[in-house]
């Protein structure tokens, strides 16, 4: 890994001016020096845009497995119509697929259930997973997207994917990731991206030893200053 040039006093000061005094003071409690604050901040954003690299993976596989399984329950029941505007669904996960709908004809493309599936945000895949579905969607279809885990349970999918919604939104809003435990999940970076790694081992193999091998987590979270 290459070492970045030290910043110069006026980039220094013109950094911290400009992020501003209580973003950069949880960094400044973590290093007691203004300089190492900056290089913790810089850091902060370098390992939370390669955990989002992981996230994506994770989410475009996990939605991918479900569909598979609410595809074919749905079938099953001799329905024409797609999973999503099946009635089992609550008035608020109703609500998130209209939305979803409304963003594909936005796009002025035909619907397909691939394109509306994609617009489907992760806290949608989380409450999927909540207690309120455990009879009608985990135990006929749900509970098989996740297949190499036989005595999985719904709350442990859910826990992780409650997690790492957590963390997913504190990347997204440029919060930091870098402390002992992460707001509402009692869990550091180091935990949270074995979660990650952990519902992919469940689904695939294969792309689990992917990204395992290649994340550039591990070596980031080795070279935090």
């Amino acid at each position: 890994m290459t070492t970045s040039p030290e910043p110069t006093p006026d980039q220094l000061a013109a950094l911290r001016r400009r992020i501003g005094v209580e973003r950069l003071s949880g960094y400044d409690r973590a290093t007691g020096d203004p300089q190492r604050a900056v290089a913790l901040y810089r850091w902060n954003a370098t390992v939370s845009a390669a955990v989002f690299e992981d996230l994506g993976t994770l989410e475009v596989v996990l939605r991918n497995a479900c569909h598979e399984q609410l595809q074919r329950w749905n079938a099953a029941q001799g329905r024409q119509d797609p999973w999503y505007q099946h009635p089992v669904l609550q008035p608020r996960h109703r609500q998130d697929v209209a939305v979803a709908r409304n963003r594909v004809a936005r796009g002025r493309k035909p619907e397909t259930e691939g394109r509306v599936i994609a617009e489907l945000m992760w806290g949608f895949w989380r409450l999927l997973h909540s207690k309120t579905y455990e009879v009608t969607l985990w135990r006929p279809c749900l509970r098989l997207a996740y297949p190499l885990r036989a005595t999985l349970t719904r709350g442990q999918v859910y826990d992780r994917l409650d997690h790492l919604n957590t963390l997913r939104n504190r990347i997204a809003h440029h919060e930091p990731v870098h402390g002992r435990g992460i707001a509402q999940t009692g869990r550091d970076l180091a935990g949270l991206h074995t979660e990650l790694l952990e519902l992919l081992s469940w689904i695939d193999t294969d792309v689990h030893d992917l990204v395992h091998h290649t994340s550039r987590v591990p070596a980031l979270l080795a070279a935090r200053p």
